[in-house]
């Protein structure tokens, strides 16, 4: 599985960002895909996932409300709509695919990666 991450961008607190994640090779009918953040000098931790059949999703706690994780089997991809984001979102955002799982939100379950795209939001 080859992911692209695109949508990253600069916006101001209380703004929206849509990132899209597009597979190709295998598509996401066996994976689970979730999204996860970076920010500077931090971990890289969870931020949302979804079921391979798109019918359930998780969201961090720090996300849940704002950030709505979706998939479009048709086109292969998954959307991770960020609403009111927060300085504190700022981070490099890459989506994830863990093949074998139907949901994940442990890092360790994802074995595909793509690149990041970076997430700026100014105070």
């Amino acid at each position: 599985v080859q992911l692209q991450a695109s949508g990253g961008g600069l916006v101001q607190a209380g703004g929206s960002l849509s990132l899209s994640c597009a597979a190709s090779g295998r598509t996401f009918g066996s994976h689970a895909t979730g999204w996860f953040r970076q920010a500077p000098g931090k971990e890289r931790e969870f931020v949302a996932t979804i079921s391979w059949t798109g019918g359930t999703t998780y969201y961090a706690d720090s996300v849940k409300g704002r950030f709505t994780i979706s998939r479009d089997k048709s086109k292969n991809t998954v959307y991770l709509q960020m609403n009111s984001l927060k300085p504190e979102d700022t981070a490099v955002y890459s989506c994830a695919a863990a093949s074998g799982y139907s949901i994940a939100t442990m890092r360790r379950a994802y074995n595909y990666w793509g690149q990041g795209t970076q997430v700026t939001v100014s105070s």
